[in-house]
């Protein structure tokens, strides 16, 4: 849903806090009749979804689903797509054909929508169940669950399915966590549909039977009345005698609060900015117009409009104001050496710079000093924040380090190392990329579709964000909104990297400072005119 040209400028603009007014709206995607394009079973779908930009009209991924279980008419359930949608109307089209083989009905996509309520609990449960029916030939069944939340218009939407266990008719599966507005959207009334399957190879499971309960029931936790007949309705009408399929219980109940970054952020965990500039040659000579690095008397060049974009919100988040900021892949005076990690203030004992405008300072007083070399490493300027994060780890403090690049990296195998390393830190990469380069390994760094690893060691998080600053560049000149546009999104992952390495820690927020006791207000002073207090400034 694309914004109006007006509605927002980059002083107004906070992507964490939220002070566009806009409403959190999870979509649905299903499938009904797609072709059949496996041999000998049914297909295995994946629904990807994308947005286009107003600037250059590119479209570009923002959610993919995994593959469900096989199934030619399916709902995408394991990884819904939500989107801040700015408040107001709004449409959503529904129940499109799938296109893509001439001449040949290839089925139809049916998106759903709702408004996400602000419940942030989420329930921990886990499920067994007996005597269940005997669906395998040579074997017993090999049973799962799917969960269902009911919708807004009587239809039912999957929100969750276990794994299967294997040749059983008493099952015990494994503990999942589910956010309770995935589960009835905060409705503690609404209906739940859970069915029994058994799985089959092929991907034409065998339906056992179903029940319905609620989140109200469910939160009673382990009772009589969280034991549920599993009823198979065909075999209801046909057999006189027919009890049930199987019966399954809920074996145990549990429900907390998700902290959010909010609360990180108001129980007064601050976060440590650091700024990286690239200055190797391939960003050109700096006093021509050609250059990235170019310091025109009229405007700010895309280095500086990166660093502003991402800077001005990220810093109402640090309480000093103090941020560090280093260079890499100059050569430095008096000596000519090349340094990968200099400060850009020359203070080698203090590289903090005072609020954004001090960085933009150091930065232009770089540029005039030192030689643009090469080659681009990342490693060691990765390195030194992760030796400041690793300082301390017990939540009061997160280090976010972005850099800003123009080109192709030198030293991947060391970064990817170094970016392993930090992943089990409190610290967070954004990398711009300026100019028109390849930024492939640039993608391959943001382990957006692969975790990254380094010596058959993974990443424990995906801690690295990367966008190229060109997506953002407004051809009609109004890089007010663009550059609103480039903070939202460079700033996007942060929140939820954050609670990823509390929550991994075991981290919960502090409760907010109190706030300071007001004074009772005083009765007027009676004095004499020509005092002070009868003195109006």
């Amino acid at each position: 849903m694309e914004q109006p040209e007006d509605m927002a400028s980059l002083s107004e603009f906070d992507s964490l806090a939220g002070s566009i007014p806009a409403t959190k709206v999870e979509i649905t995607v299903s499938c009904r009749n797609l072709l059949d394009k496996d041999m000998f079973s049914k297909s295995d779908p994946l629904c990807v979804m994308y947005t286009q930009g107003m600037e250059n009209k590119q479209w570009r991924e923002v959610s993919a689903t995994p593959c469900p279980p096989k199934n030619a008419s399916i709902s995408f359930f394991l990884k819904k797509i939500s989107s801040l949608l700015p408040c107001g109307s709004w449409e959503l089209n529904s129940g499109h054909q799938v296109c893509g083989v001439p001449g040949k009905k290839c089925g139809s996509i049916i998106l759903s929508a709702e408004e996400l309520s602000n419940c942030r609990d989420v329930a921990t449960m886990q499920f067994c169940a007996n005597k269940l029916d005997k669906k395998d030939f040579f074997g017993k069944s090999d049973p799962f669950l799917v969960f269902y939340r009911s919708n807004e218009d009587g239809t039912f939407t999957i929100c969750h399915k276990t794994e299967v266990m294997k040749n059983t008719l008493n099952p015990v599966w494994q503990t999942f966590s589910i956010p309770v507005r995935a589960l009835c959207n905060g409705d503690y009334d609404r209906t739940i549909k859970v069915e029994v399957y058994d799985w089959d190879r092929d991907g034409s499971h065998d339906f056992i039977g179903e029940f319905t309960t609620s989140y109200r029931e469910l939160a009673r936790g382990q009772s009589q009345f969280n034991i549920y007949e599993v009823i198979n309705p065909k075999k209801k009408m046909k057999k006189k005698k027919y009890v049930n399929s199987g019966t399954v219980t809920l074996l145990s109940f549990a429900v907390e609060s998700e902290s959010t970054f909010l609360d990180y952020i108001k129980g007064g965990t601050q976060i440590n900015f650091t700024v990286a500039i690239d200055f190797t040659a391939s960003n050109g000579n700096p006093s021509q117009s050609t250059s990235l690095h170019y310091m025109s008397p009229y405007q700010l060049n895309a280095y500086a409009l990166a660093l502003t974009a991402v800077g001005e919100i990220i810093q109402h988040y640090d309480s000093d104001k103090m941020f560090p900021a280093l260079g890499f892949g100059a050569k430095l005076p008096p000596d000519g050496r090349v340094s990968h990690e200099f400060p850009l203030n020359g203070n080698q004992e203090n590289p903090s710079c005072c609020g954004i405008d001090g960085i933009l300072e150091a930065y232009h007083s770089s540029l005039r000093t030192v030689q643009l070399y090469g080659p681009t490493n990342f490693a060691p300027v990765v390195t030194h924040v992760a030796r400041n994060a690793a300082t301390v780890q017990d939540g009061s403090q997160y280090s976010v380090l972005l850099i800003i690049t123009d080109g192709v990296i030198s030293d991947m195998a060391q970064t990817k190392e170094a970016i392993v390393n930090a992943a089990k830190l409190p610290m967070s990469i954004i990398i711009v990329g300026v100019g028109q380069a390849e930024f492939d390994a640039m993608v391959e760094l943001d382990g957006d579709d692969v975790r990254i690893s380094s010596r058959g060691k993974l990443a424990e998080r995906d801690i690295v964000q990367f966008v190229p600053f060109r997506d953002y560049v407004d051809r009609t000149g109004n890089h007010v909104l663009s550059m609103a546009r480039l903070a939202r999104d460079v700033l996007a992952e942060i929140p939820d990297q954050l609670v990823s390495y509390m929550k991994a820690q075991g981290i919960r927020p502090r409760p907010p400072p109190a706030a300071p006791p007001q004074s009772p207000p005083q009765s007027p002073t009676h004095s004499p005119p020509g005092s002070p207090l009868h003195t109006h400034i």
